[in-house]
């Protein structure tokens, strides 16, 4: 039976690619059956957690009876699943989504019985076979530390209902005046940086520039893998502290923008038909030449059913104004269908967003402290503005924060609501 049990650990560790030959070492010149390496990652790379079943960054142990639960509950739903012969698109959707974790959770429970039955055989004498159940123990052990955080992170992936890679991103000027739009413009020009910085692909739906430099409002269409996964965390009020450029006496002033993320499932879409929209042309007002005032170039679009309308005097032929506008037009709405349909669910855009004032922030950039404070998160202050509005590796990393304290809350509403459903 130990043998049995010494070449169990041996396949798995093969199929985990954890098992490596000793270096400088034969085969012939080692005796015992568990003569090879494990081989795990540098604690700087990869740390395993403190305890087995234990993650560091959660507090949570899969041990725990309410996670063991709610790991043979979707054990139990896999298999049910897979025997089924009656599987519609949703069913292969959610099987392929548990996957993962059943594989993971069996491969632990076969550990944990190889663990058990070790300590079955601790009142053995032999100091050979005392010291191969040793090292056994270790290398089960290592592995079932490894598993442990795997598990965690395929349960929290499990998320399937944010599974969002395109949104609405919106920015607009709060509490403030002219101080708030400039900072509207920091904040989109963050965000632009972000998106760049992540390689996702953007479009935009509308900017209202001020005469400063500012924005009044800015939308744009973000479109990049688990891009709402990201943005979600940056809905909400944010809070500008320091003295303007246009301020003489050196005062301190607050200000604030709201930042929106409507998700948008990929099936979403809108159709645009002709019957329902007036078309009106006129003259390009504004600078531009000696075109300007002299071709009936620019274009407005009213959508009929809805009352929106919208305008593109860019391009000096009429025909691309049009085809702008028109673009312009379905991405507008697209982002009112959107917000509709998740202010009717859950109100998202009103718990986002609020009401601007300043009481309501999510996040403080003091510029006089050269500071940024989150106040969802512990430990959610971090230093260099300038660094951090570029919308590089500091934002990710804030973010990152409040992504670690959004899984402990996540996996337990996703374990407890699974258990009272059982």
């Amino acid at each position: 039976m130990f043998l049995t049990r010494v070449c169990c650990l041996r396949s798995v560790l093969r199929s985990r690619n954890l098992l490596v030959p000793p270096s400088g070492a034969s085969a012939a010149s080692k005796s015992r059956v568990i003569s090879s390496v494990v081989r795990f990652p540098p604690l700087g790379q990869q740390p395993f957690p403190p305890a087995v079943g234990q993650r560091a960054d959660e507090g949570f142990q899969i041990a725990d009876e309410s996670i063991q639960k709610y790991l043979e509950n979707i054990r139990l739903e896999y298999y049910a699943l897979k025997v089924s012969d009656q599987l519609d698109k949703k069913d292969i959707k959610r099987m392929a989504l548990l996957s993962h974790v059943v594989e993971m959770y069996e491969q632990r429970r076969i550990i944990m019985d190889n663990l058990n039955s070790l300590q079955e055989m601790s009142a053995e004498k032999d100091e050979d076979m005392l010291q191969l159940m040793r090292e056994e123990k270790e290398a089960y052990t290592n592995i079932l530390r490894k598993l442990d955080g795997e598990i965690m992170n395929g349960i929290l992936s499990m998320d399937d209902e944010e599974d969002y890679n395109t949104l609405i991103l919106e920015v607009a000027a709060g509490v403030g005046g002219q101080e708030a739009m400039l900072f509207s413009r920091e904040l989109f020009d963050m965000y632009c940086g972000f998106i760049d910085y992540k390689g996702w692909e953007t479009e935009v739906i509308e900017t209202e520039d001020t005469e400063l430099g500012g924005i009044r409002h800015a939308s744009i269409v973000v479109h990049g893998r688990d891009a709402y996964r990201y943005l979600k965390f940056e809905a909400g009020v944010h809070r500008v502290q320091r003295v303007p450029t246009t301020e003489k006496s050196a005062r301190i002033h607050t200000s604030t923008a709201t930042v929106s993320v409507i998700p948008r499932p990929d099936e979403f879409e809108i159709e645009l038909k002709d019957k329902d929209l007036k078309i009106e042309t006129k003259r390009a007002s504004g600078a531009g030449g000696q075109h300007v005032n002299t071709t009936d170039s620019a274009v407005r679009i009213v959508h009929l059913p809805t009352g929106m309308a919208v305008e593109c005097q860019t391009e000096r032929s009429q025909v691309k104004n049009k085809e702008i506008a028109k673009q312009k037009l379905l991405a507008k709405l697209t982002q009112q269908e959107l917000e509709s349909k998740f202010n009717a669910t859950q109100s998202m855009k009103k718990s986002q967003v609020g009401s601007s004032l300043r009481n309501e922030k999510i996040r403080t950039y003091n510029y006089n402290q050269d500071r940024i404070t989150d106040h969802r998160v512990d430990g959610g202050t971090t230093h260099n503005l300038k660094a951090f509005l570029e919308g590089g590796s500091q934002l990710e990393d804030m973010i990152a924060k409040l992504q670690a304290m959004h899984r402990k809350k996540q996996l337990m509403d996703i374990i407890n609501s699974t258990i009272e459903t059982k």
